[in-house]
């Protein structure tokens, strides 16, 4: 790259950024106002302000898009890494196919069904044998919205699903072996202590679990399954958002 790119900022990071910051702000300006992105080579041109209350509001929510993507831009960053890990285990899942993720999903699963049949009591048993069902079915699924569904049913299944069928092998791993427990069981008992007294305070949702509920045995395993869910929205929506910025086609 040569001096005058890195200075001037037109190629490489620095350019990659500001084209991704203009998109971004395009997108939030028709939001509201029309003609907005990709307009510098059309016929029409861009949309601009004539009138004194066209200009207030015009420039106000600019401003105002402008301060969100100070805490925007970082999440479409992250959101661009997990799209790239998301692809490798897609490539994965494309030469296996559904039918053989499942498979390997029901032999490891299936595995530990049998070791913790012939080693564990039967209620222990049943609750491995169930959190090895969620798991093989939400792989299935996962691979399943991820093969045939579209950007929306990739967000809202595909993302989840996945989620469940990475959190759960330790958790259930760490109730076949009490050996792992300090280094999965305390940690998801201290996290959920946090949930708790911050993300479920509102409308005292804390303290009905709290009377109604014993974080104990599978009830850890059915904690995971819950923070899949809306972690994988989350995480599904920073990787629609950097593909709304930077498609993955580019």
């Amino acid at each position: 790259m040569s001096t005058h790119s890195r200075s001037g900022g037109g190629g490489g990071v620095v350019g990659a950024i500001r084209t991704d910051l203009a998109r971004l702000h395009g997108a939030w300006m028709e939001l509201v106002f029309p003609r907005q992105r990709g307009r510098g080579h059309s016929v029409m041109g861009k949309w601009e302000p004539e009138t004194l209350p066209q200009k207030i509001g015009y420039h106000g929510w600019s401003t105002l898009g402008t301060l969100g993507l100070l805490v925007l831009y970082p999440l479409t960053v992250l959101g661009f890494a997990i799209r790239y890990y998301a692809g490798k285990l897609d490539s994965t899942r494309t030469r296996l196919g559904i039918v053989g993720v499942t498979a390997i999903a029901i032999f490891a699963w299936g595995t530990l069904t049998v070791v913790a049949h012939i080693q564990l009591p039967f209620d222990r048993f049943l609750a491995v044998a169930a959190a090895s069902l969620v798991a093989v079915i939400s792989t299935a699924l996962a691979a399943t919205a991820a093969k045939f569904g579209g950007r929306l049913t990739t967000v809202l299944f595909a993302y989840p699903f996945a989620m469940t069928a990475i959190f759960l092998p330790p958790v259930v791993a760490a109730l076949v072996t009490p050996s792992l427990e300090p280094y999965v069981l305390d940690p998801s008992y201290e996290l959920a202590i946090w949930i708790l007294d911050t993300l479920l305070v509102v409308g005292g949702v804390n303290e009905w679990l709290r009377a109604n509920y014993e974080l104990a045995g599978a009830a850890y395993a059915a904690m995971w399954v819950g923070i899949s869910f809306p972690l994988g929205w989350f995480l599904g929506s920073l990787v629609a958002l950097a593909n709304l910025v930077r498609p993955s086609e580019e």
